[in-house]
């Protein structure tokens, strides 16, 4: 879904110092008492951060960059942590994900003897496409999984990043646990997310330009639509009088649908993704109103259901807007809409309302 910019300049450029935030502060013994975790602008340029860990991860990999060489370590270690395990894709030994800890013995070099508040203490982070040699035949085919489907559930990386997950908040627990994601990768972290909640676990997740267009999605509305259609038409006919009488399944999913409804009141507002969206992206602008502004939508009895946040004055050259080095600058201006997002809402709706 779109591949990151890390594929396009020389390696070199792509060391934390050369491309990463420029005014990044690094921990220290006063993060004891005022932790730089707490700070929503700290927590997402460190979330994109460890997202381009796993698109290095990658690079590396292709061009046989290890040691002194690599160029990944270099964006998790100012943040003291270290990577335990890559995700690697069966299919062709790709790296399309990382699960980073945090690194109690890096962080006692600068004098930081326990955990910053609010720092998480495991991170799955999920890259996007890469257009490579080596990669890009896999990545494109859960591309088209998406667009066709809106699912990537066959995907061998939504079962490895789950099982993943799962054995990460098993060690950790939930609250301790976050999974990010970048353009594909944010698919990915969403439907994952998405599952855990399902099963009331509620891990903080982050989704950095989230694919919003897909062929299955417009072909749903359709067939909604014709449904309705059909509907009044019996209705007004007096075709359907029967069926509702004795409780028929149009009846049985009105019924499911209310109680769905309820669900999603009482419980939406304990998973509230984070999504970072620049309108300029075709892939990920849908998930804000259609001239970009940040808004509230009619439907407050959700309660909030989503933080969408929209960068002003981004990148406005498609690749760039698409691109996950916007979110990590230090210049960026962010406009926070809090349940702005209706097509989120059916996003989470879906967790709690048969369809």
């Amino acid at each position: 879904m779109g591949s990151n910019a890390a594929g396009k300049p020389p390696a070199a450029s792509w060391e934390f110092h050369a491309t990463g935030p420029r005014n990044l502060s690094s921990p220290g013994w006063r993060d004891l008492i005022r932790s730089s975790w707490r700070d929503p602008n700290y927590r997402r340029i460190a979330m994109s951060c460890f997202v381009q860990v796993t698109y290095l991860l990658e690079l590396d990999r292709q061009e046989s960059r290890a040691g002194e060489n690599a160029l990944a370590p270099t964006w998790w270690k100012p943040f003291k942590y270290k990577l335990v395990r890559p995700l690697i894709d069966s299919r062709d030994g790709s790296i399309y994900g990382a699960l980073l800890e945090w690194d109690q013995l890096a962080a006692l070099s600068d004098l930081i003897v326990v955990k910053p508040q609010g720092a998480p203490r495991a991170v799955l982070a999920l890259r996007g496409t890469v257009l490579k040699q080596l990669t890009v035949v896999r990545d494109l085919e859960d591309d088209l999984r998406f667009f066709a489907r809106e699912s990537l559930r066959g995907s061998v990386r939504f079962t490895g990043a789950l099982e993943v997950l799962k054995s990460a908040i098993d060690k950790h627990g939930s609250s301790n646990v976050c999974i990010a994601g970048h353009s594909l990768g944010a698919g990915f972290a969403l439907q994952v997310g998405k599952t855990l909640a399902k099963d009331g676990t509620f891990v903080e997740c982050h989704l950095f330009n989230p694919p919003s267009v897909s062929l299955g999605m417009g072909l749903r509305k359709i067939r909604e639509k014709a449904d309705k259609v059909l509907n009044r038409y019996i209705s007004s006919s007096g075709g359907g009088s029967s069926s509702n009488a004795s409780g028929g399944p149009g009846e049985e999913r009105e019924v499911i649908s209310e109680i769905g409804e309820e669900r999603l009141i009482k419980e939406v507002k304990r998973w509230v993704p984070n999504l970072y969206v620049n309108s300029c992206d075709y892939i990920c602008c849908f998930y804000a109103d259609l001239s970009g502004v940040a808004t509230v939508t009619a439907e407050k009895h959700y309660g909030v259901h989503s933080k969408l946040y929209v960068i002003a004055e981004g990148p406005s050259k498609f690749l760039e807007a698409h691109g996950l080095q916007q979110w990590w600058s230090d210049d960026s201006e962010l406009h926070l809409a809090v349940q702005d997002s209706k097509l989120m809402c059916r996003h989470l709706k879906s967790l709690y309302v048969e369809q």
